[in-house]
């Protein structure tokens, strides 16, 4: 069993950036695909990026790509992502998980989760 723990959220005005960590207990996440996702009020779960065991490669949904990095540190078994430019519809629960699969796109494909962190950018 992978347990994690989002944290970094907060309330932010538009234009300011945000680092939220996912950290893992229970067992090492190194040989896990790692993703974010959000999910605003009424809507759906929404992928954000993932990145692979290694960190070599990346993946990002349209939405974030360019504003958002994901990042790993395998030796403190801990994930992040940058979000900076944030905007207004930014605001979310966002979520961390883990893979076995590479990208995971799809919520199905996350075995683990954590409990969310709460993003709210003002405008």
């Amino acid at each position: 069993q992978v347990q994690l723990v989002e944290s970094g959220g907060g309330l932010v005005q538009a234009g300011d950036s945000l680092t939220l960590s996912c950290a893992a207990s229970g067992r090492t996440i190194g040989s896990y695909t790692m993703g974010w996702f959000r999910q605003a009020p009424g809507k759906e779960r929404e992928f954000l990026a993932a990145i692979n065991w290694n960190g070599v490669n990346t993946y990002y949904a349209d939405s974030v790509k360019g504003r958002f990095t994901i990042s790993r540190n395998n030796a403190k078994n801990t994930a992040y992502l940058q979000m900076n430019s944030l905007k207004p519809e930014d605001t979310a629960v966002y979520y961390c998980a883990a893979s076995i699969r590479y990208p995971g796109r799809g919520v199905w494909d996350y075995v683990y989760w954590g409990q969310g962190t709460q993003v709210t950018v003002s405008s």
